[in-house]
């Protein structure tokens, strides 16, 4: 053979597993057709979070009085769209060519171009056979696109956009509607909002962000209604003509005008040029085991592939555990510890379980939540919409889930996806020191308001 592991794909979750095989002394290849990084890199998690920054600074320096700064004329206060694209293709263009480097520092053989699967140990790209003992595919995933008519007509003159297309429009559109209420969804809202966009989100449910714990859910319609985004529950769209927008609601048919209509339902798996495997899919994707192992031994499914969390960490996270089940270990992934961030204002993150799920699945539970008002460090620095939510087992305090809105939130999970990961406690958590004045305090707090709580119930 000519590789220990071939990689197809270049993602946050092909690269890394890439990388971590060659640490491993497999020789190792990886196939990409495109920029290393994948979605997340070029086109999702990066340059929305640099656009979300930029809109973010903007919306500081409009409330700039509140924090005691008098700014004579906010009406000059003016937006440079061209400034902020610009930033987001210089942060882009960094990290990708980073990637490479790291491949090639690491003695991964790149090869460019597409990839089709003879079998699982044959490649061919550009012409090339190329042969292996195992195989990890890391293909992504592409956006859904409904089968609504006027959508292809739509998407032909730029009306319709997906999240890629979001990222590159010429101008801030002065309305615009985003079909889906998930995650990708409220990033946008968020951004365009901030920035001066008349937002509609249209929903086909009664509620958004559904996968999210109620109280989440609740507090970010909140947010996000007091950003002057109008939400349309349980809507749908059923026509799409030039700039006008056909919806259906319990009240009948309305037409809506906008710039550009977003299209955020969700991504499938790209399958194309693994035809040959006769992978075993559902509905996500490709079904993959603990170890990502997919139904042909020796080929392995990480990421969007198999559609279990269409999200780059976990991608990573699914990379590294393939390459160490090839190499001999036995490594499983715990997707209840994964967890999920979403960049709004603030951020919203979660792992475990949410309330309902967690009475439904536990005899009994402790429920602790503390609002960010009551953190010295949220109010020093004005941002203190939000709260914390530890959910543990009442027997041994085991903590089980957390949900969190705050400015760090992001950042702020990772202590309890450690903690959960050491099966730690509400008793562990609450005897750790943190800093202070930090907006972190708060899990410590509430991690001791579970404590009283148990202790007292």
């Amino acid at each position: 053979m000519d590789y220990d592991i071939i990689v197809i794909g270049g993602g946050p979750g092909g690269y890394v597993a890439a990388i971590k095989a060659a640490q491993m002394n497999a020789k190792t290849a990886i196939i990409e057709m495109g920029n290393f990084g994948g979605v997340c890199l070029n086109w999702g998690c990066i340059p929305t979070k640099t656009l979300l920054k930029s809109a973010k600074v903007y919306q500081y320096i409009l409330n700039s009085s509140k924090y005691g700064i008098d700014i004579d004329n906010l009406s000059k206060v003016n937006i440079n769209w061209e400034k902020m694209l610009q930033r987001k293709k210089d942060v882009v263009k960094k990290l990708t060519s980073g990637v490479e480097f790291l491949l090639k520092n690491n003695k991964v053989d790149i090869y460019r171009g597409f990839g089709n699967v003879i079998d699982k140990n044959s490649i061919e790209i550009n012409g090339k056979k190329l042969t292996c003992k195992n195989l990890i595919l890391s293909t992504g995933s592409s956006p859904n696109i409904p089968d609504i008519p006027g959508i292809k007509d739509g998407l032909n003159s730029g009306f319709v956009i997906t999240s890629k297309e979001a990222l590159e429009l010429s101008e801030i559109p002065k309305k615009l509607v985003i079909l889906g209420g998930g995650v990708i969804g409220v990033e946008f809202a968020t951004l365009y909002s901030s920035l001066g966009t008349k937002v509609t989100i249209v929903q086909n449910m009664d509620r958004i962000l559904e996968f999210m714990d109620h109280d989440v859910i609740n507090e970010m319609e909140d947010i996000l209604l007091g950003l002057g985004v109008e939400i349309l529950y349980n809507t749908s769209v059923v026509k799409v003509s030039n700039n006008n927008i056909t919806i259906k609601s319990k009240e009948g048919e309305e037409s809506i005008e906008a710039d550009n209509l977003l299209i955020s339902i969700g991504r499938y798996a790209n399958m194309k040029g693994l035809e040959n495997l006769n992978l075993e899919t559902y509905r996500r994707g490709v079904k993959t085991n603990e170890k990502q192992e997919t139904n042909i031994p020796g080929v392995y499914a990480i990421g969007d592939l198999n559609g279990v969390f269409n999200l780059a960490h976990v991608a990573s996270a699914e990379g590294i555990i393939a390459v160490e089940n090839i190499m001999g270990e036995d490594k499983k992934i715990d997707y209840r510890k994964a967890p999920n961030c979403i960049y709004s204002f603030p951020e919203m993150a979660a792992v475990g379980y949410n309330e309902v799920d967690a009475r439904n699945k536990f005899k009994d539970i402790i429920v602790s939540k503390l609002p960010l008002s009551a953190n010295g460090k949220a109010l020093a620095e004005g941002e203190s919409t939000g709260f914390i939510k530890i959910i543990a087992e009442k027997e041994y305090g085991e903590i089980i889930g957390v949900h969190i809105i705050a400015p760090t939130a992001t950042d702020m999970v990772s202590e309890i996806v450690t903690t959960m990961e050491l099966e730690g406690t509400i008793y562990d958590v609450s005897r750790v020191i943190h800093p202070h004045p930090t907006i972190s305090e708060l899990v410590m707090e509430a991690a001791h308001g579970a404590v009283y709580k148990n202790r007292n119930s």
